[in-house]
């Protein structure tokens, strides 16, 4: 059975450090191979995970279409060439491999690039014992059912009351749109005290989450970050990385695929 792990939450407050985090603890525990799925427009997934997208799913249709077009896939459906197409777009890593939907080619909306997603990910996800999801910021991903269903939802914020108010928001949404989880985990990150901060409790409280994670601000995490280095490079006992260690043991995300 794959065990999947959606991050979202409010822009700006650090998901796809988390997701990389995530991955990268994951194949230090042995759970390899880690399918990482880049499901924000705006890639970065693979900066953090020390690899290099060359193709999206978003530029997939456009050259598959191309190719057809010109004639260069005779005997090939153009269903297969799509296939074929988001095959050769898999970055393919020591432990984990990344697909990532990026931007679609041209005008119009994020609908199909979402679809094809969708479709490869129920084909592919089989093949691999954890799948991690970096969602855009908001619900409107998961709220288009890439996946079925999320065995450990991950909502990222700030410390901020904006923050948290924005996470408390995002769950409502959530289950308005029937969104399904099997458990809910709260990331406060940047945290500039060892404390929660006032509010955290609350929040809790509102969206009955199994797990409230603090993560502190930490300079070194951000120097990677900003440099586009690879998270894996952080010690297991850096404060972010034990606490992010913590967190999957509480959860028991090593075992749960087993």
């Amino acid at each position: 059975m794959t065990y999947t792990i959606a991050i979202t939450g409010k822009g700006g407050v650090g998901k796809t450090t988390v997701a990389g985090l995530i991955v990268s603890r994951l194949i230090a525990r042995g759970c390899a191979p880690v399918l990482a799925v880049d499901a924000d427009p705006n890639t970065n997934l693979d900066r953090v995970l020390g690899v290099s997208v060359g193709t999206t799913i978003g530029g997939v249709r456009e050259e598959a279409r191309q190719i057809a077009g010109k004639g260069l896939a005779a005997g090939v459906s153009k269903q297969q060439l799509l296939e074929l197409k988001i095959a050769e777009s898999l970055v393919e890593a020591d432990s984990f491999d990344l697909i990532a939907m990026g931007r679609p080619e041209g005008p119009g909306c994020y609908c199909y690039a979402n679809n094809v997603l969708q479709q490869a990910l129920a084909r592919m996800s089989e093949s691999y014992p954890y799948v991690v999801i970096d969602n855009e910021a908001g619900l409107e991903n998961l709220s288009r059912r890439i996946v079925q269903k999320v065995q450990l939802m991950v909502m990222v914020t700030d410390p901020s009351a904006r923050g948290l108010a924005t996470i408390g928001r995002l769950y409502d949404l959530a289950r308005e749109m029937q969104v399904q989880f099997d458990r809910l985990a709260i990331v406060v990150n940047r945290l500039r005290r060892d404390e929660l901060p006032e509010g955290a409790a609350a929040l809790r409280e509102h969206t009955v989450a199994d797990f409230v994670v603090g993560l502190p601000d930490d300079a070194t995490l951000a120097e990677l970050d900003e440099r586009g280095c690879d998270l894996a490079a952080l010690p297991p006992d850096h404060p972010v990385v034990a606490r992010i260690e913590r967190f999957l043991d509480g959860a028991a995300v090593a075992a749960a695929a087993g």
